[in-house]
C-alpha cells in the first residue's frame, strides 16, 4: 500500500507555497507521495491569463524537484475534467494505493460550487490545510456546513487510512502568503521559456504537448 496525497490545481505556477504545503502534509500525514494534479482546465478559473498546459507541466516539475512530489498532467489521459470523476478514475486505476485529497482553506470555501462536492467527500478522505486569511470563511462555508459532523481530531490524522469516508481532518501550518496570482503579478511573463517544452508525464510517461 502506497499512501498518496492528491493536490490539484492549475498550477498556473506552481511555487514555493505549493511545495511547502505538500511537505507538511507529507510528514503530518505519513505520506509516500504526493501527487499535483496539473488541470488541463479548470472549469472554475477563466481561461484568460492560463499559460498552456505544457509550461505549468514543466515549471511545477521544476519547482517539485528533489521532493516526494510528483507533478502529473494525468487528467489529459483520463479524459476528465472534474474533480470527482478524476478521483473515481484514479481509484480504479491504481487500487492499490490509498489517496487522501489536499486542499486549502481558500478551497474549502467554495468547495460547494464543485460539481459532486459531496461525491468527492464520500470517495476519500479531506485534509484542508490552513491559508491566510481563508479560515473564517471556509469554517462557515456551505461545505462546511455538511462537513462538520465528519471532521475527526487532527491528533488523528496518522491513522487517516482507515477511516471510511465521509471524513475530514484539519491541519494548521505556518502563515504562508505566497499565491500564483502574487507571483504572475511580479513575473507575468514566467510561461515564456517553458511555452514550447515537450514534458513526459511522471505517472503515463506520454509526452504532454
Amino acid at each position: 500500500m502506497t499512501r498518496i496525497g492528491l493536490l490539484g490545481g492549475s498550477f498556473n505556477p506552481a511555487h514555493g507555497g505549493h511545495r511547502a504545503i505538500s511537505l507538511f502534509a507529507a510528514k503530518a500525514l505519513g505520506l509516500d507521495e504526493i501527487w499535483w494534479l496539473v488541470s488541463p482546465g479548470n472549469p472554475l478559473k477563466p481561461r484568460a491569463g492560463m499559460a498552456p498546459l505544457p509550461a505549468r507541466l514543466a515549471y511545477a516539475r521544476k519547482v517539485a524537484r528533489r521532493a516526494p512530489i510528483r507533478a502529473t498532467a494525468i487528467e489529459t489521459q483520463l479524459g476528465t475534467r472534474y474533480t470527482a470523476d478524476t478521483l473515481r478514475a484514479l481509484t480504479r486505476r491504481y487500487p492499490r494505493n490509498r489517496f487522501i485529497w489536499l486542499m486549502g482553506a481558500d478551497n474549502l470555501a467554495q468547495f460547494s460550487q464543485w460539481r459532486d462536492w459531496r461525491g468527492i467527500a464520500r470517495q476519500m478522505p479531506i485534509a484542508v490545510i490552513a491559508r491566510p486569511g481563508y479560515d473564517g470563511t471556509a469554517r462557515g462555508s456551505v461545505a462546511m456546513n455538511w462537513l462538520r459532523r465528519f471532521v475527526l481530531p487532527a491528533c488523528q490524522k496518522a491513522g487517516w487510512t482507515n477511516w471510511r469516508p465521509p471524513a475530514l481532518v484539519l491541519l494548521r501550518f505556518r502563515p504562508d502568503p505566497r499565491s500564483a496570482t502574487l507571483f504572475r503579478q511580479a513575473n507575468p511573463l514566467w510561461h515564456r521559456e517553458y511555452e514550447h517544452a515537450r514534458v513526459r508525464d511522471p505517472l503515463t510517461r506520454r509526452l504532454i504537448v
